[in-house]
């Protein structure tokens, strides 16, 4: 790691683990993904109250975290790009863009932002849609290395649109690894990774990556089920988790971070943590 980038990892990882919560959805362009995200305000202000170690935010929403007074405040991990393969229909020209071309990190600087995170999509026979996260993954990664700027890649291996109405995971291990690998090559200081479909594979992701292995959480699933694959995945060498949908599209967000925070920060179990989200 580059001594300059150890300031704002420091932030984030201050207990040496990390739970972001993810509220960049909205620039998707995905209406499903706003269930729950109406009230940004309201949402940021409860996530604060719930103290996650971070909260992944972008350009454009990122004043209603810092301008949230104290130094205790979650830190700000910031998107700083955006594409459209998250809608239910394949369309005909394919794209991921740097939200700012010119100058990608200048908004998440001007915010104080720990780190900032770009996509590295891999879609079946969707090559120029590859190439162009490539292409913005090299040109973020010399301003990250001028500007400490730690750099969160996040490797999406995705099944084609027709096999679940959508462009959905695609949990194989070896795709993911191949791709996790590919991100470490590029220069990633912080690897968001979907979870393997069996979790006990999830140590291969961890050694392709070496560096901190966040695990994405994907669509909204059973809340008992995302602790249990929560407190395996950590337990095969995650470092902690990027989850959004799991979080705000729950009905008591606040409590859902409490228990993320027991496993990631106190080793708890999928069960004690359910039991630490019961306690309201």
């Amino acid at each position: 790691m580059r001594y300059n980038s150890k300031v704002r990892m420091n932030r984030l990882f201050g207990g040496g683990r990390c739970l972001d919560v993810a509220i960049d959805h909205g620039v998707c362009n995905e209406p499903s993904f706003l269930d729950g995200l109406e009230d940004i305000q309201g949402v940021v202000t409860a996530l604060v109250s719930a103290g996650p170690d971070a909260i992944q935010m972008n350009y454009g929403q990122a004043d209603l975290l810092q301008d949230v007074p104290g130094k205790d405040k979650p830190a700000l991990v910031m998107r700083i790009d955006m594409g459209n393969p998250y809608n239910r229909i394949r369309h005909r020209d394919m794209w991921a863009v740097l939200q700012n071309e010119a100058e990608p990190l200048i908004g998440a600087i001007e915010m104080d932002a720990a780190c900032v995170v770009v996509n590295l999509f891999m879609l079946p026979d969707e090559p120029d849609l590859f190439r162009q996260c490539v292409q913005n993954i090299a040109r973020v990664r010399a301003d990250c290395d001028r500007y400490g700027m730690p750099l969160m890649i996040e490797p999406l291996v995705m099944q084609p649109v027709t096999e679940k109405g959508g462009y959905m995971v695609d949990g194989d291990a070896d795709k993911i690894v191949t791709l996790t690998r590919l991100a470490r090559e590029m220069g990633a200081d912080i690897v968001k990774a979907d979870p393997t479909s069996n979790a006990e594979d999830f140590h291969r992701v961890v050694e392709a990556a070496r560096c901190p292995v966040l695990v994405r959480g994907g669509g909204k699933e059973d809340l008992r089920a995302v602790f249990d694959k929560s407190a395996a995945l950590m337990r095969q060498g995650a470092m902690g988790m990027v989850y959004g949908r799991n979080i705000y599209q729950h009905a008591n967000p606040s409590a859902v971070v409490r228990g993320l925070m027991a496993i990631v920060h106190e080793d708890a179990s999928g069960e004690q943590a359910f039991a630490r989200y019961q306690q309201g």
